[in-house]
């Protein structure tokens, strides 16, 4: 599954936090880049001025919620 969110330097640890309790791969695609979305400097490193596209392959109902939270419109 792939979600488009818009982050900002302060959501980024509550992000990783939520991400890492997951046990199935998270990556985030900025323009050629691909983060690790477990990885707080890797995610921290990134353009918030952009919106990102999160890949993920598993369910948690806390991430659907936090991607529910940070979900920019289409």
């Amino acid at each position: 599954m792939v979600r488009q969110i818009k982050l900002t330097q302060e959501q980024v640890q509550k992000f990783v936090s939520v991400t890492s309790k997951c046990d199935f791969d998270i990556d985030i695609y900025y323009n050629r880049y691909i983060v690790d979305a477990k990885s707080f400097l890797g995610v921290y490193g990134l353009d918030f001025s952009k919106s990102l596209a999160v890949s993920y392959e598993g369910y948690n109902q806390e991430l659907e919620e936090l991607l529910g939270d940070l979900a920019v419109a289409c």
